[in-house]
């Protein structure tokens, strides 16, 4: 949260217009007020209008919020104003949002990405000045996730409360605070008979993406010398079933038995209880974090393992589990979430 005004806000970001514009005073002029209500003020410097939008938080809900605010802006005053999103320090997601919507920002941490005609502003790697003291209240934590994971996996229909939390297994206390949350992130909104329903797929996902943390997961990273990284993919899931150990492939070879889209060459699998280093070695797994092949995952929750199905003849973790997963494996991970998201979660084409 931003811990100033939004006119201590305002100012702040013009401080910074004029300093990268090279601007004297008397060429920049600055109101609270514009003739659309949805804006939160105008900034005159030199030739350059902005039109602006603060939002006192930088989730990728609230930018996605600030860009639907400035869209009348758009149809309007574009041709003489540029309309500009400030927020307290812009991630990753949030950037990628506006680059998609075509709208400039600024955040009070001093980065920003403005694009004009005759006008081109980037500045990058300036740190958050707005980190929270603390461990932040997180709807997107482990356990909190069943939540959304099950909206996503089920994300044509409208479900009752009652209904999620029976199928994460949650308490139905905690469902509703966490379903409020998502409702006033607008995230998720209700129809007239009270079920719940995800408004923005793509939004939810990217928001949740903004807040995961594979590693938060206890990682066993070691070696099988198999002569390719599918046949270590089901030599190990021939190895849990016959244990009968709960599993599901995820990360870069469950991508591939999904789409086979890439090659790859590490394997992952995310366990429900964890074996022994000792017993791994029955199926040749050697301990080793250096050009290791094969990660063995035993997670925070055991809510990965919603919507898992067999994929030929490997159980596999829905595809919105491997897309987050993915955004924290190398080599082609990247190219396979993007893959991943494109050919299974793009909710539009299957509408």
């Amino acid at each position: 949260m931003i811990p100033i005004s939004e006119k201590d806000a305002l100012q702040n970001v013009v401080n910074l217009l004029k300093e990268w514009l090279k601007a004297s005073e008397d060429e920049v002029h600055m109101r609270e007020s514009f003739l659309d209500e949805r804006i939160d003020g105008h900034i005159s410097i030199g030739d350059y209008e902005f039109g602006v939008k603060i939002k006192i938080g930088s989730n990728s809900a609230q930018v996605s919020s600030a860009i639907q605010a400035l869209k009348r802006f758009i149809s309007l005053f574009e041709e003489y104003a540029i309309p500009l999103v400030i927020v307290p320090f812009m991630g990753e997601v949030g950037r990628k949002i506006c680059r998609e919507a075509c709208v400039s920002w600024v955040d009070l941490s001093g980065n920003a990405d403005i694009g004009a005609p005759n006008l081109r502003i980037l500045i990058n790697g300036r740190p958050n000045r707005f980190k929270s003291p603390g461990r932040p209240s997180n709807f997107f934590a482990p356990k909190s996730s069943r939540i959304t994971r099950w909206m996503l996996i089920n994300a044509d229909k409208a479900m009752s409360q009652r209904e999620i939390a029976l199928r994460t297994d949650m308490d139905e206390g905690f469902t509703s605070r966490i379903i409020s949350r998502l409702e006033d992130m607008g995230l998720v909104g209700r129809k007239n008979d009270r079920s719940v329903r995800v408004l923005n797929p793509d939004l939810l996902l990217d928001s949740w993406r903004e807040a995961y943390d594979f590693k938060k997961h206890r990682i066993f990273k070691g070696y099988i010398a198999e002569r390719s990284s599918n046949k270590n993919l089901k030599k190990l899931s021939s190895f849990f079933v016959k244990n009968e150990i709960v599993h599901a492939a995820t990360g870069l070879g469950a991508a591939w038995l999904y789409t086979r889209y890439a090659g790859f060459r590490i394997v992952t699998f995310y366990v429900k209880s964890l074996p022994s280093v000792d017993f791994l070695k029955k199926v040749g797994f050697r301990e080793e974090s250096s050009g290791s092949n094969v990660w063995i995952v035993f997670p925070k929750d055991e809510g990965v393992f919603q919507g898992s199905k067999h994929v030929d003849g490997v159980f596999c973790v829905h595809p919105v589990q491997v897309y987050i997963d993915l955004l924290s494996h190398p080599e082609r991970a990247e190219e396979s979430a993007e893959n991943i998201r494109d050919k299974l979660l793009n909710w539009d084409k299957n509408d």
